[in-house]
């Protein structure tokens, strides 16, 4: 999934998280996943907002504990306990460029650098929290347009300093920037380092097939515009109208249900949104004969899916991996075969019957299967096609 960020006013690390949670990141999950850093002490908040007109979702940091600050080397410790690992890795990557940053700018040692407004709970959350959102997204690349820069002077720990903030701009260092008549900090050093680590391009949105779009409102009131970021998801497309989405893989070893149980879950699933479903014969310890489970989901339905793979089959597990699906463009028609519908699939290499219409078509008119699927192919390949008013398939395949 591509993420492309349009800092209109500016990016803070608040407007990021409550951007991606606006397009579809589960706040629960985002919670669960800054919770698994073992940080207490805060409370992560949603709410509407509407800002000039614009509505936005708007994130608060609630803090009980009394840290402020902390060493490079503690923030560092926090985050890299976030599960999963990849959340970790970008939380890690994030830090670690800011504690770089502060360390060349004070002469100190990243791990030993005072981390002042920096160490507090909120920049743990944020970051965590927007490398929770981007995982559970299945982003895996990040565009982002001009970052506009502010003018004037901020307060800091050290005192007045100019904007934009030294640290900020020692990791803008390589982005694309551009001025703004905006007074003030209109980049964090937070928005700055998850930039970095994300390993931003900058540039207007790249070639892809449109998804959601997400609104994160900063606090900070503008006089004359919405103090606003959005970041809009979207399915990379490849010469030829292929496209490439991520999606995962849910399996489970089973030794001990019935095939009619197995083919009762793959129906469950498959109405409730897998992209497909599939079983394998295995052999298990002991030589036990067994089944391994395939679930294809979406990074929506994954947990779904999950459940319902745990509740119908009652196993004790289920296995997560990350994978890659190429599709190439499709198409439906549909022919008439005396009277009966047959939907017809059409790709790039070749067509095919849908196998639920030719079934009913042939058991109506008594009739062998193949006879009918012979018939809808010779009808598409010679008739007038009947194009079906979606243009994507709903129908699973790989």
């Amino acid at each position: 999934m591509i993420c492309w960020i349009n800092p209109f006013t500016g990016l803070a690390g608040d407007m990021l998280l409550a951007a991606l949670i606006d397009a579809g990141a589960p706040l629960d999950q985002v919670r669960a996943t800054v919770a698994s850093t073992g940080l207490t002490g805060w409370e992560l908040t949603a709410g509407r907002v509407t800002d000039h007109g614009l509505a936005a979702l708007h994130v608060d940091v609630r803090v009980t504990d009394t840290a402020h600050e902390r060493r490079g080397a503690e923030v560092l410790e926090l985050v890299s306990r976030a599960t999963p690992p990849p959340v970790a890795a970008l939380a890690v990557a994030a830090v670690t460029a800011m504690t770089e940053a502060e360390g060349r700018l004070h002469r100190a040692s990243p791990a030993e650098v005072h981390l002042h407004e920096l160490g507090g709970h909120d920049t743990v959350v944020d970051i965590v929290g927007t490398a929770a959102a981007l995982h559970v997204l299945g982003v895996t690349e990040v565009v982002c347009a001009p970052v506009p820069l502010g003018h004037g002077r901020v307060r800091a720990a050290h005192g007045i300093l100019p904007c934009p903030a030294p640290a900020t701009l020692a990791l803008l260092a390589g982005a694309i920037v551009t001025g703004t008549d905006i007074p003030g900090e209109t980049v964090t050093p937070t928005a700055a380092a998850l930039l970095k680590a994300m390993g931003t391009r900058y540039g207007p949105p790249p070639l892809m097939t449109l998804g959601p779009t997400g609104y994160g409102a900063g606090t900070r009131r503008l006089q004359d515009r919405a103090n606003v970021a959005s970041v809009t998801l979207g399915k990379p497309v490849l010469p030829g109208g292929v496209s490439e989405e991520p999606v995962i893989v849910l399996e489970t070893n089973l030794d001990d249900v019935t095939g009619e149980l197995l083919g009762h879950t793959i129906d469950q699933a498959l109405s409730a949104g897998a992209l497909d479903a599939w079983v394998t014969p295995a052999v298990m310890k002991k030589g036990r004969p067994a089944h391994v489970l395939h679930v294809l989901a979406t990074h929506d339905t994954e947990r779904d899916l999950r459940e319902l793979v745990l509740a119908e089959t009652g196993t004790l597990g289920v296995r997560r991996t990350g994978a890659t699906r190429t599709a190439v463009p499709r198409h439906f028609e549909t022919v008439d075969i005396d009277g009966h519908p047959v939907r017809i699939k059409h790709g790039p290499h070749g067509a095919k019957p849908e196998y639920e219409d030719v079934a009913a078509a042939a058991r109506l008119l008594g009739v062998p299967l193949k006879a009918v699927a012979a018939r809808a192919l010779h009808l598409t390949a010679t008739a007038p096609a009947h194009r079906c008013p979606f243009a994507e398939d709903h129908h699973h395949d790989h």
